[in-house]
């Protein structure tokens, strides 16, 4: 079933008083009964943390209500915890004090065909005072598209989701499948699971667009429908919990880490982004390379230009460096280029007769540790600052760029990310101070975390946390 469009919030309101309560108390109402009668007993309602892990509160159905107009309590703790679920402590997260509320969005919620009786939708978060919480990914990222609105421009995006199957419930990794890279023999062999999965897909709402066996043991990918930014960050939340749920039903085990085994390829979570103006896509029909517009050139470029930085919200886990290295096309590389596939930005112009529909950026160092709220959030600060800073992109590379001297490589290690990072004004003055300092300190934490393992240890460590 698709998305209930029963209520659109307001989502400029900095507080949530009163009247927006009622609001969301009449929409709330409106559902439920509708959710009774399709057998929903309860809510799952998930954010996704400073390291990548979506966590959930749930509320039974009948305190849905309540759920949306006064939100569901949480410690802002969360926001300081590690992947292996240890806390550390900045200046603006961690501690046992304090407390914030997670308001379930409504437009979203939607029945998960592979969970009965269950529903889902994503939360947005305020603190006891009804104000954003200035850690509120999500918030973050919506704020990001009114700054583009105002400037007339739109983003459509989706997220590639990768993930790797396990046979069983045990920590170590046994493909569930054994064919050839991409071979229709693995498609015959989880057949009934890849069916179960579409369809799960499919009544949820969310446009499959293709699926198939991607080249590390038991890997696959699913592509789906472009969407606004928000919006397809979360839809990968919903694509990835679902999938783990039906892998679930037949018996195996999904996961998403960047580096499922250390000698494997890992997952990535490619990004999609296309930039629109008054439904035209400015990455086609332009006089610029390859029919870009001037304004989608400066938009890649500023993407581009703060690649390291960005790093650390896209690129977020130790793991990920085991994963971003040449010849995996990983995008390992500071550069751009025409269906590129080892260059950090693959430019995609789609087909002769489809390309002003079809043409888009292709981020392609991004993993599936991140925060895909994050990842929009920071993106669109990224774009939107090269586009009025007249940026432009370099030369595209038409080769691998590892045959090159001259093309550099992106940051080997996550400790030079970080700092990259917290020395990016753009970045600094889009997320705020308080997210730049907590993405800073989790990601020093997870650094001392793994500091000195071998990178056999490090796939096994987080191999399941995503």
């Amino acid at each position: 079933m698709t998305p209930y469009k029963v209520y659109v919030a307001n989502e400029r309101a900095s507080v949530m008083d009163q009247q927006e309560r009622a609001r969301r108390a009449a929409a709330a109402r409106q559902v439920a009964g509708d959710l009774a009668a399709r057998d929903i007993t309860g809510i799952a309602v998930t954010w996704v943390d400073t390291s990548g892990v979506t966590r959930v509160k749930a509320v039974p159905l009948s305190r849905l209500e309540h759920a949306a107009a006064w939100g569901i309590g949480m410690s802002p703790v969360f926001d300081a915890f590690l992947v292996d679920d240890s806390i550390t402590s900045g200046r603006f997260a961690g501690g046992p004090v304090g407390d914030l509320r997670l308001h379930p969005d409504l437009d979203r919620l939607t029945v998960m065909a592979a969970m009965p009786g269950w529903a889902w939708a994503p939360a947005d978060r305020y603190d006891q005072e009804g104000r954003r919480h200035p850690l509120d990914a999500r918030y973050l990222a919506r704020r990001e598209v009114e700054r583009l609105a105002s400037e007339g421009l739109a983003v459509k995006a989706a997220f590639e989701v990768e993930w790797a199957v396990s046979l069983g419930d045990g920590d170590d990794f046994t493909p569930a499948c054994s064919g050839p890279a991409y071979g229709m023999t693995r498609l015959a062999e989880r057949s009934d699971y890849l069916r179960d999965v579409v369809e799960a897909l499919s009544a949820a709402g969310i446009a499959v667009e293709q699926i198939h066996p991607e080249y590390a043991a038991g890997q696959y990918e699913v592509s789906v429908a472009p969407a606004g930014p928000v919006a397809a960050a979360d839809t990968f939340v919903l694509v990835r919990e679902t999938i783990r749920a039906v892998s679930l039903a037949h018996d195996l085990r999904a996961t998403f880490a960047p580096k499922v085994v250390a000698d494997g390829v890992g997952n990535g979570a490619h990004v999609h982004l296309s930039l629109w103006r008054q439904g035209e896509n400015l990455m086609s029909g332009g006089a610029g390379r390859f029919g870009l517009t001037a304004d989608a050139d400066g938009f890649a470029a500023g993407i581009l230009s703060r690649l390291p930085a960005l790093l650390a919200i896209g690129a977020p886990s130790v793991a990920s460096y085991l994963r971003l290295v040449p010849f995996h096309w990983a995008g390992a590389y500071a550069c751009w280029g025409l269906e590129n596939r080892e260059a950090a930005l693959r430019f995609v112009t789609g087909a002769v007769g489809d390309r002003d529909q079809a043409a888009n950026l292709e981020v392609k160092c991004f993993d599936g540790a991140a925060n895909p709220y994050l990842v929009m959030a920071a993106l669109l600060a990224a774009g939107r600052a090269g586009r009025n800073g007249d940026e432009a992109l370099p030369e595209p590379i038409d080769v691998d760029p590892a045959s090159l001297d001259d093309v550099p490589p992106l940051p080997p290690t996550l400790d030079e990310v970080v700092e990259a990072f917290e020395a990016d004004d753009v970045l600094r003055e889009a997320l705020g101070e308080e997210l730049i300092d907590t993405v800073a300190v989790v990601r020093r934490g997870e650094i001392a975390l793994f500091d000195g393992l071998p990178p056999e240890e490090i796939a096994a460590r987080t191999r399941w946390r995503y």
